[in-house]
């Protein structure tokens, strides 16, 4: 049986579910679902964030912050690390600079 996935995911995500010898923690359809679900939603999040920024004059550093915050709330259905890949990912769309990594 062929694999004909052919969506790239990239090293940065797959460091989301693996394990200290770089095996994957969860299966692999999973793990691509987990890899899609996150990408639509730093897309999605491209034109909100902006106008957050733009209309309410928020600093970017303070809407990736409360982005990031709002995904990994318990009802969002992101784990930490997926929240924070997720912020990281937007920072990058948006061309912000990076959010600096959460506190314990």
């Amino acid at each position: 049986m062929s694999d004909d996935y052919q969506i790239p995911i990239p090293p940065s995500f797959h460091a989301v579910h693996a394990d200290a010898r770089g095996r994957l923690t969860v299966p692999l359809a999973e793990f691509r679902a987990r890899y899609e679900l996150c990408e639509d939603m730093a897309q999605m999040l491209v034109e909100p964030c902006q106008a957050h920024h733009h209309d309410q004059g928020l600093a970017e550093d303070i809407v990736l912050q409360r982005t990031r915050a709002g995904l990994a709330g318990p009802d969002a259905g992101f784990n930490e690390a997926e929240a924070t890949w997720v912020v990281t990912r937007l920072a990058e769309l948006l061309g912000w600079p990076l959010p600096e990594a959460p506190g314990p």
